[in-house]
This record gives structure tokens, C-alpha cells and sequence, in this order.
């Protein structure tokens, strides 16, 4: 069975910030107002932070759109020197990667050994891929009909409101900044509520690194409030989310009834993840559980629909069950700890209703469906067989640690299923057969197709979804685009 292996431990780590950084300035809300961020572990209060609203939205606002006027020092800047600030903030995050390593684990309940190894790596070479972006943004000279000389330039989108949620704090956060800074925007970042203290730690080490002032305003505060008065203002020229499909409607409804700002969004999904019956079976089962149950399940890009092929469907749902069982849930500071709690209350609530909801429709519980420990926020690992497509846990994102097992015989009626879905960010297929393969990969309507394995990231590879997983891309040279307004000149010769 799953255990905690060790009782989660008080914390022991000093918090630095608590405040909002506006012009380089931390400070506290205009309100006064402050939240608990909570320790999911152990239901501790790590600490009180200042709570932004649209007060506070007003003034990063300002200031960042001072910071961006055609005077100021960041537009004067040159692109060199933009990318070399973003490799600055890339060494000082190499720095202190065991603080914020902790700060990261503490705060979202993700094992500490996994933020070091795989989250704080990505945070760093994302900054450092965008430097060497920086100067390197460039436009075409076209030639065009006539006696003319026509050129393109690729300017900044101006301030931009970002809003990141609470699974990947760091990484998320790297996400939004690198693209938008090494364009020369400016930047008023919505921190997730629930995982400030991560973020306000980096933002430490952006006025460390001698960003201008105004640059980037950190405000951590609640969606209703702050994020939906980034979504609201005015003066901001673009809103870039990654969140709930739900409240990206809110956002484009909001960006459309103001100033039309522009608009990209990472939202859910229910990644399909297809098993044949040539796929290497030991491989298949550790990439099927690792797609579904990394992070805590908490994962956009899950795995959360597994196809089995019928030929293999009774032995991979043992060995699925088997590898679940052993899955080691408990102390996220413990490095044998697999799996760490849920992020909050909320969270571990809504998982456990779903499993209830599974139950409920029929499927075949293999295992877990309860709480593990006596506090904080730990699910057992869940395995469901015999997933039909029209039940709850098979249609809805359930952003946790329970597997849904489904089984398929015909390919082409198996492509059909794997799209009958609003979502579409991701899907896997592992088979020996490369011409199936990519046949999957052709007729999957999803931003992203692994082959032989998952949740492979890098900032040169774009990340987005179809349908109702978003609008446009993130990371790569593509994720620049939707950080720039392409101006047209042409002059009389």
C-alpha cells in the first residue's frame, strides 16, 4: 500500500518577502490587507502576505507603464543588454536553487528533490534561452511592387499583465517573464494565492540583478480580485494566463469588453494516452504513471485518459495497479517521497469527490481513493479500470493523483474517442510501430504529441493548446510572437 514514509516536518526555513514589489519597491497593499499562505504538509501557516487588488493592479500598472514610455531606461536599453540582465537573473537563481527549492516545496507540497531536479533546471535555462533571444528579434525587408523600400519591425506589446498559477510557481513564472522582457515589455505578474512566497523570492533577485525600475511588478492576490482587474485595465496591453479553462472565459470576456487587449491562454486538459500492444510494457506502465501522477497529479498536460489496447488492457492494469501501490507519498522533504499532498484544501476536496464520482458511475477501483495521513493535504495514488468515455472522471479535469484505465480495440475508432473532448494540450502514444505513431500524432488534435514518452520539456519547444486548451504558444521562438506587434514601413525611394 502507499504510506507516509516520514511525518512532515514544521518549517524551518526563514521567509525573506511577503510584500508586493511595485517600482522596485516592496511594499505593503493598499488595503492593508494580508492572506495566510499554508503549508499543505502539515496545514501550517507559513506566513501572511500581502494581499493586491485593483488598487495596487492601478499603481504596478503606472509604474510599469513608466517604465516602458520611450525615455525610460528599459526602452532605451539595448537588446544585448536586456539579455544579459535575464542571464544575471538566471546565475542569481543558480545561486540560491536550494533555497528556492525549498520555498517551492514548502509552499505548493511538491517533493523538494523534485523542484531541484527537474522544476529549478527549466526555470534557469528558460531565462537563459530567452537572453539569447534578446537581440536577435528581428524583422524582413520585403520587396515589394513598385519603387519602394519595405521593412518589418517587431516592437513590444507594451505592459503586459501576466497571471501564473500554483503548480509550477518557478517554472511558470520563467514562463511568462523570459519571453516578454527579452521583447522589451514590462511586466505586472499575478502570483497564484495559494504559492506566492516562491515568486516574491525571485523578485528579490530581479532588483539583485539591476532590472530599471518599474520593470517587473510582482503582486500576489486572489483571481477575482487582482487577476480579474489585470483583465479589466485599461492600460494594459496584453493579458498572457495559464489556468482553468473556466476562468480563461472570464478573461477573454473581460479583454473584449475593455480595451481588446490581447490575449493568450494555457488552460486545462485530458490528455489522452495511448498504449498499443507492441509498446515496451515495463516502459509503458513507468511513462503511463509517471504521466499521470508527477506532481501530484497536478499536472495540465496529464496523462488523465489511459487507452490500453484490449490485447494488453488486463496485464497493464495489474502492473498500473502494482506501481501505484508502491508510489511513496509523505514528507515532501524526505527524498525518498514520491508524491507530495494536494496544494490545498480545495484542491484535495474536489479530488476526492471525483474519485467518489467514479465510484459512483461504475468504474473499477484498483486502489487508493482516500486520504493518507492524518493531516495535510495526501491522496493515495487511485487507479480506475473499465473507464467508460461518458463518465465524469473520463470528461472533466480532475487535476490529481487518479488514473482513469480505458480500453480500445480499432485505431481509427480509438482517434475518434481520443478527440471527443472540449480539451486539447497533449497526448502520448507508445508503440514500436513509427508509422502508428505518427498516425496518432498526424490525427490527435493536441498542442503536443509524445511519442515513447511524456511531460519532455524545453525552451526551444512551443507549448499550447487546441480547442478549449488555449490560444497561442509558449516557449520557443514561437513563444516570442505573442510578446510582439509587428510594424509595417515603407518608404518612397
Amino acid at each position: 500500500m502507499s504510506t507516509v514514509l516520514t511525518e512532515p516536518t514544521a518549517t524551518k526555513v526563514p521567509i525573506k518577502q511577503t510584500k508586493i514589489l511595485i517600482d522596485n519597491k516592496w511594499v505593503p497593499s493598499v488595503s492593508g490587507k494580508t492572506f495566510e499562505t499554508i503549508n499543505p504538509a502539515t496545514g501550517e501557516v507559513l506566513a501572511n502576505v500581502a494581499e493586491a487588488d485593483a488598487a495596487d493592479v492601478d499603481l504596478a500598472v503606472r509604474a510599469a507603464r513608466k517604465a516602458f514610455h520611450s525615455k525610460a531606461p528599459w526602452r532605451r536599453m539595448s537588446a544585448a543588454e536586456r539579455g544579459k540582465l535575464l542571464n544575471r537573473l538566471a546565475d542569481l537563481i543558480e545561486q540560491n536553487i536550494e533555497e528556492l527549492a525549498t520555498l517551492e516545496s514548502l509552499d505548493n507540497g511538491k517533493p523538494r528533490h523534485v523542484a531541484r531536479a527537474a522544476d529549478l533546471p527549466l526555470v534557469i535555462a528558460c531565462y537563459r534561452y530567452y537572453a539569447g533571444w534578446a537581440d536577435k528579434i528581428q524583422g524582413k525587408t520585403i520587396p515589394i511592387s513598385g519603387d519602394y523600400f519595405c521593412y518589418t519591425r517587431h516592437e513590444p506589446v507594451g505592459v503586459v499583465g501576466q497571471i501564473i498559477p500554483w503548480n509550477f510557481p518557478l517554472l511558470m513564472q520563467a514562463w511568462k517573464l523570459a519571453p516578454a522582457l527579452a521583447c522589451g515589455n514590462t511586466v505586472v505578474l499575478k502570483v497564484a494565492e495559494q504559492t506566492p512566497l516562491s515568486a516574491l523570492r525571485v523578485g528579490e533577485l530581479i532588483l539583485e540583478a539591476g532590472f530599471p525600475e518599474g520593470v517587473v511588478n510582482i503582486l500576489p492576490g486572489y483571481g477575482p480580485t487582482a487577476g480579474g482587474a489585470i483583465a479589466r485595465n485599461m492600460d494594459i496591453d496584453k493579458v498572457a494566463f495559464t489556468g482553468s479553462t473556466e476562468v480563461g472565459h472570464l478573461i477573454m470576456k473581460a479583454a473584449a469588453e475593455t480595451n481588446l487587449k490581447r490575449v493568450t491562454l494555457e488552460l486545462g486538459g485530458k490528455s489522452p494516452n495511448i498504449i498499443f500492444a507492441d509498446a515496451d510494457m515495463e516502459q509503458a506502465v513507468e511513462g503511463s504513471h509517471f504521466a499521470l501522477f508527477f506532481n501530484q497529479g497536478q499536472c495540465c498536460c496529464a496523462g488523465s485518459r489511459t487507452f490500453v489496447e484490449e490485447k494488453i488492457y488486463d496485464e497493464f492494469v495489474e502492473r498500473s495497479t502494482e506501481r501505484a501501490k508502491q508510489r511513496r507519498v509523505g514528507d515532501p522533504l524526505d527524498k525518498k517521497t514520491e508524491q507530495g499532498p494536494q496544494v490545498d484544501s480545495d484542491q484535495f476536496n474536489k479530488v476526492l469527490s471525483y474519485v467518489e464520482a467514479g465510484k459512483q458511475d461504475g468504474a473499477r477501483l484498483m486502489c487508493g481513493g482516500e486520504r493518507v495521513g492524518d493531516r495535510g493535504y495526501f491522496v493515495a495514488p487511485t487507479v480506475f479500470a473499465d473507464v467508460k468515455d461518458d463518465m465524469k472522471i473520463a470528461q472533466e479535469e480532475i487535476f490529481g493523483p487518479v488514473m482513469s484505465i480505458m480500453k480500445f480495440k480499432d485505431v481509427d475508432d480509438l482517434v475518434e474517442r481520443a478527440n471527443k473532448t472540449i480539451y486539447g494540450l497533449a497526448a502520448a502514444v507508445w508503440t514500436r510501430d513509427i508509422g502508428k505513431a505518427h498516425h496518432i500524432a498526424n490525427n490527435v488534435r493536441a498542442g503536443t504529441v509524445w511519442i515513447n514518452c511524456f511531460d519532455v520539456f524545453d525552451a526551444a519547444a512551443p507549448f499550447g493548446g487546441f480547442k478549449q486548451s488555449g490560444i497561442g504558444r509558449e516557449l520557443g521562438e514561437y513563444g516570442l510572437q505573442q510578446y510582439s506587434e509587428i510594424k509595417t514601413v515603407t518608404v518612397k525611394l
